[in-house]
């Protein structure tokens, strides 16, 4: 029997998203960032939507270097046929390692329109932002990634001061490196680094919520890579909200957030 069912006009809204819609490619070992994005970026008319891309277990230069063909394909599936304000890749030392001009190429490629960003591009915006001149760097990594890392970032006018590190090469052990190991280590590099900022490295590090104690504590500027990218995503995105709870860094004015060009040409 038929029923006769009932036709509906519908309107579509112009986008989901009014100020901000970011895609984030995480990796599939990492269980931080979304969990941190969930809270930085929990903001009126702002949405991120993230897709993962295969990663190795071990943070190593040979075994990161493996993303990057994988990278297109990770990107096609994100939201396909969607607008994206901006899209991050989040992975540190991938970023460092492939190279920031590597992913963003592929990027653009991949989701034309679309602004880029990477926490290597995005630490040294935010650097710049804070005015930070000498900064203490924790990281969970080897010194076949602390060091290279810390090269970069001295060749973009920084000085390092102090480098400590977890030396954990695991992502499924790094993201369970608990609040009050990051606290004490991130503590002790502010005291004795002669540093204006603390840098602590690694997406899958999770010391994002520390960040506005840490501040606080050190009386210094603090940073981390979801941190320090999610921040850059919204301003890559053109978004200028600030919040409060999050750290000296979302509390700058749109105005004073480099573009991603102004900080690869520096």
């Amino acid at each position: 029997m038929a029923r006769g069912t009932v036709p509906f006009d519908y309107r579509l809204k112009p986008r989901l998203d009014t100020d901000a819609s970011i895609g984030l490619v995480a990796l599939a070992s990492d269980a931080t960032i979304e969990r941190e994005w969930r809270r930085l970026l929990d903001l009126p008319g702002v949405g991120f939507y993230a897709g993962r891309i295969a990663s190795p277990k071990e943070v190593t230069p040979e075994g990161l270097r493996t993303m990057e063909p994988l990278l297109a394909g990770a990107l096609e599936r994100l939201l396909p046929d969607s607008h994206l304000d901006c899209v991050a890749f989040a992975c540190t030392s991938a970023s460092l390692l492939i190279g920031e001009e590597v992913i963003g190429s592929l990027i653009r490629r991949t989701r034309p329109g679309a602004a880029v960003t990477n926490p290597m591009t995005a630490v040294r915006a935010a650097l710049a932002a804070l005015g930070a001149r000498r900064v203490a760097m924790l990281t969970p990594y080897l010194d076949s990634i602390n060091e290279p890392m810390a090269d970069s970032l001295e060749a973009g006018g920084f000085e390092i001061t102090a480098l400590g590190s977890f030396f954990n090469s695991r992502d499924p052990d790094v993201v369970r490196i608990d609040e009050d190991s990051i606290r004490h280590a991130a503590g002790v590099l502010a005291r004795d680094g002669n540093a204006d900022t603390v840098f602590i490295a690694c997406t899958a590090l999770a010391g994002a919520a520390l960040v506005d104690e840490l501040e606080r504590r050190t009386g210094l500027s603090v940073i981390t890579s979801n941190h320090a990218l999610a921040w850059h995503a919204l301003r890559q995105a053109g978004c200028g909200r600030t919040a409060g709870g999050r750290g000296r860094l979302f509390e700058l004015p749109l105005a004073d957030a480099p573009t991603l060009e102004a900080v690869n040409s520096s």
